[in-house]
């Protein structure tokens, strides 16, 4: 499955703990993340991640893009709820995946649930439709 990975830069060092810790799992499916996010999570762990561009500079589109072509399974988006300066980009995202019915995880216990839920296969009926 295809799994998103977005994280403001109050929170990067959060999703890495969060990949680091469910790595196992990520490890199986297809990692996307925008160009930072990519780059610190691989870092610290030995994920492959497909890293799209910087968030605000056309990242953040690709990741809509790639929702809008049904492309993507699930989104974590781990937001800085102190950051007053989210782009229309945050918003469209967001408002993508409730159009497009993806899961979206945008703090760390919905984003462990939906993990949990991936590696269960509970997620996977995506893929028993679309083929």
């Amino acid at each position: 499955m295809n799994v998103g990975l977005i994280a403001h830069d109050a929170k990067k060092m959060l999703m890495q703990n969060l990949c680091i810790a469910y790595q196992d799992i990520l490890r199986r499916h297809t990692l996307y993340a925008t160009a930072t996010t990519g780059k610190v999570i691989e870092e610290v762990t030995n994920l492959t991640i497909h890293k799209l561009q910087v968030g605000h500079f056309g990242g953040m589109h690709q990741i809509g893009a790639l929702i809008e072509n049904n492309e993507m399974d699930l989104l974590i988006f781990l937001q800085d709820p102190d950051n007053k300066q989210r782009t229309q980009g945050f918003y469209d995202v967001l408002n993508l995946c409730d159009k497009h019915n993806i899961p979206c995880a945008t703090n760390l216990p919905t984003a462990e649930a939906l993990i949990m839920a991936l590696d269960r296969g509970d997620l996977d009926w995506r893929e028993m439709y679309t083929q």
